[in-house]
């Protein structure tokens, strides 16, 4: 079993901060080696994330929930996939929290998890998981600081996305309507935040 139990301490606010964490689009982008595959229905999604241990790279694949309770600003992932080979399966669950810092004028984020492992590669997995994990984890935060203290103009097109549509229709002088394509992410963006906004009113009993 693999532990995980860090702080990470973002000089940015927590709306900032959550609008990253809470948004599978801008989590990815924290994380090297991982990429978003498809998403699902009924909320749920693929992805990919290759690990180096030691001289050993490897490619895991899995299906993920992310539940998200934004009044409280606090999330669950849990995650089940197996390496490219078939070798190894994992399942795997982090809890993640935000909270203001006054005193350092920023906010800081708690995780804590465990990722249990089974196969071939689980007891060399785990032998090199607490550099792996340190390593991943400094990336990560240095990344999500950088994502959170970015230009306002990057801050405000990613809190703008999730309700951006397919096609925004801009009127312009002389009558004419002008159709603007959103790109790809931002799509995903949208449809993510509405099926996750869905998932959090049905848990809520609001109709």
């Amino acid at each position: 079993m693999i532990s995980i139990d860090e702080e990470i301490f973002v000089p940015a606010s927590p709306e900032r901060v959550w609008a990253v964490i809470s948004d599978p689009t801008e989590v990815v982008t924290c994380i090297n080696g991982a990429e978003l595959g498809e998403f699902h229905d009924d909320g749920s999604f693929d992805g990919t994330l290759v690990v180096k241990f030691s001289a050993l790279r490897v490619r895991f694949g899995a299906r993920m929930n992310l539940d998200l309770d934004e009044p409280e600003q606090q999330g669950r992932l849990s995650a089940r996939g197996r390496d490219g080979q078939g070798a190894t399966r994992f399942s795997a669950h982090a809890i993640f929290s935000i909270e203001k810092d006054e005193e350092m004028s920023g906010t800081r984020l708690r995780v804590s998890g465990e990722v249990d492992l089974a196969g071939k590669l689980a007891a060399l997995i785990e032998a090199g998981a607490g550099v792996v994990v340190s390593r991943m984890m400094k990336d990560f935060s240095d990344e999500l600081v950088r994502r959170c203290t970015a230009t306002a103009d990057t801050a405000t097109d990613t809190a703008d996305a999730h309700s951006a549509l397919e096609a925004q229709r801009l009127s312009v002088p002389g009558g004419n309507t002008v159709v603007a394509r959103t790109t790809v992410w931002q799509r995903v963006r949208a449809w993510w935040r509405e099926t996750a906004r869905r998932r959090q009113a049905n848990r809520s009993g609001v109709k």
